[in-house]
């Protein structure tokens, strides 16, 4: 019977990865606040998977999983970039839409 042994992961590492994604939590809340027109969907968006391939990379155990665990991975970044993409390419082919927060009182009283 063959042994099973599990990689063990330093909690220096844990720690490091922690502090990268509350930092990167931190970059997203910031990010929020500056308005870089249609570059805010894709700054966020590279925020978020960033922090998500930490999270697969180190507290799932994927950068130790067998092949076949890293290949299901893979596949799963191949179709969120397809879906990234989409979204991405119907996002920027949209029309800009006035906002509503700069509605005039003047606009107001004539709506009315």
């Amino acid at each position: 019977m063959a042994e099973h042994s599990e990689h063990i992961v330093s909690p220096k590492i844990y720690a490091g990865v922690l502090t990268a994604l509350l930092v990167g939590t931190v970059l997203t809340v910031e990010a929020a606040k500056v308005d870089l027109g249609r570059w805010n969907i894709v700054l966020a968006l590279g925020i978020a998977v960033t922090k998500m391939t930490l999270v697969i990379l180190f507290f799932m155990h994927g950068k130790y999983s067998a092949r076949r665990t890293k290949l299901v991975i893979a596949s799963g970044f191949f179709w969120l970039a397809i879906m990234l993409a989409l979204t991405l390419a119907d996002y920027t082919t949209r029309h800009i839409e006035p906002s509503r927060s700069k509605v005039t009182r003047a606009t107001i009283d004539t709506q009315a």
